[in-house]
């Protein structure tokens, strides 16, 4: 049989980067634009960022600002304001691109899937009917169909708004 070949250029970018070290929701304060840094919105208590490598478009993160492993570590007033933010996303979501459901939830611990195990969070990925497509099938490819910095810009005036 034989090979075929799907080029994605654009990919370069994010591959030929030196991964980040430590923890991508413990952001210090530091000269680097919110753009490059993916985040849509903080406040005290949680953080919203882009996740630089997306099931699909949208798809965001949602964590405490306080490095926190565990759910039942959280206050309660953490555990409220993520999902009051969660509520603000899933709003935006909608009016930006207007998805026709959602994947909601926490991946609890590396053996459950969590990417960043030592950090609670919650990911949020737009979904529509049909968006599961044979490169997923056939090699755990994905097909984005916004360039990821179009879809930061076009989220972040949104939360500009946000006051929670």
């Amino acid at each position: 049989m034989e090979r075929k070949i799907l080029w994605a250029p654009w990919r370069g970018e994010y591959v030929s980067k030196k991964r980040e070290t430590g923890c991508i929701f413990c952001i210090p304060n530091s000269p680097l634009p919110d753009e490059e840094k993916l985040v849509l919105y903080r406040d005290q208590k949680v953080l919203v960022i882009m996740n630089k490598f997306p099931y699909n478009v949208g798809h965001l993160l949602v964590s405490p600002v306080r490095h926190v492993k565990e759910l039942e570590e959280l206050i309660e007033e953490e555990l409220l304001a993520l999902m009051k933010i969660t509520r603000e996303c899933v709003k935006i979501l909608k009016k930006v691109f207007n998805p026709q459901g959602f994947n909601i939830g926490f991946n609890l611990g590396k053996v459950a899937g969590a990417g960043y195990p030592d950090h609670l969070h919650l990911q949020i990925v737009p979904r529509w009917e049909g968006d599961i497509n044979f490169l997923t099938i056939l090699d755990e490819v994905r097909l984005i169909s916004h360039h990821l910095i179009s879809t930061y810009r076009e989220l972040f005036s949104y939360f500009q708004k946000v006051r929670i």
